[in-house]
């Protein structure tokens, strides 16, 4: 097939710069043949040559405070799983729940001409029994305006539960009272709360509810505290209280472990993670085959009157 066109081969001679149209930079012979000396090379730019200076100095540098941090941080015991935290909650020192100071307004913001009410609709089949608990302990901080109702949904409801909260004595206006609690027993699959009605998203659970009341007290806690009390709260109620019993034998060891350090589950006052667990143990009925340690904190609950006066209910 002939050419299309015809090029000059360039296999017999090399490629020449003078070749090279003019409108085009020159560039080194790559077809010269071997043995031939290379062409001078061009003078580095001095800039260039300060700029790669100073790279390298700059990663001499960083290596230098990567080897440093490294050090450091081998001189650096990070704890592990068993690491034991008491020693660090009993350096918290938690006011009593009766002591005053505990300020609603700033805990729960100022509304001005109405009462705070807090809502709760909780299922008379499985009486939230930690929630009765702090009610009692609020009363002895707080002017509470109590009240239970039954809702069409629950065809009849104990006489025990119904007076729950006692008989109100004394009947004062509404406005003297600094917060009201209203129980309303009705056919929901798990306690409900309500704070806010107009802004406040339901709390759902037991154990969710009984953090947030117990927050009105007003304690502060650090962080380890804090996780802990929460751990405790957790497993009462799906370990203790909802799973099976050797989940139930695991959380009591556990327990029994953790009192034989301290008076309470955590630290040496009084939580929200024993006023749930100890409901938890009534409910369950594993309180007469608990461990020793878990006997004698359970008649330390019960010699508090909150406690004492919710045992009744279960008679």
């Amino acid at each position: 097939m002939p050419a299309m066109y015809k090029v000059r081969p360039l296999h017999s001679a090399g490629v020449l710069a003078e070749h090279l149209p003019s409108c085009m930079y020159p560039l080194p012979n790559l077809h010269r043949a071997p043995g031939t000396a290379a062409p001078p090379q061009e003078e580095v730019d001095p800039s260039l040559q300060a700029l790669e200076s100073r790279q390298e100095e700059i990663l001499k540098r960083l290596y230098e405070l990567k080897s440093a941090v490294d050090g450091l941080s081998k001189m650096i015991q990070t704890p592990d799983a068993d690491f034991d935290v008491t020693n660090i909650i009993q350096t918290d020192e938690f006011p009593p729940l009766t002591a005053n100071g505990a300020d609603l307004d700033l805990m729960l913001g100022k509304d001005y001409g109405a009462l705070k009410d807090v809502v709760i609709n909780a299922n008379p089949s499985l009486p939230p029994l930690s929630l009765l608990v702090i009610h009692s302990l609020l009363c002895e901080r707080y002017k509470i305006l109590s009240a239970v109702h039954t809702h069409s949904s629950v065809k009849s409801v104990p006489e025990n539960l119904l007076k729950c909260f006692g008989e109100q004595t004394k009947k004062q206006p509404r406005h003297e009272y600094q917060l009201g609690f209203t129980l309303i027993w009705k056919d929901v699959p798990k306690p409900q709360m309500k704070f806010s009605i107009q802004t406040m998203c339901p709390i759902e659970g037991e154990g969710n509810i009984a953090r947030f009341l117990f927050s009105l007290f007003g304690q502060k806690y650090n962080a380890v505290t804090s996780t802990l009390i929460d751990s405790w709260v957790d497993t009462a109620i799906f370990q203790l209280k909802e799973g099976s019993s050797k989940e139930r034998g695991a959380v009591l060891r556990s327990m029994n472990a953790a009192l034989g350090k301290s008076s309470w589950l955590v630290g040496n006052e009084l939580t929200v993670a024993d006023v749930v667990a100890w409901c938890a143990l009534q409910q369950t009925g594993a309180a007469n085959s608990a461990p020793a340690n878990v006997q004698k904190w359970m008649k330390s609950c019960e010699n508090l009157a909150p406690f004492s006066s919710v045992m009744k209910l279960l008679k």
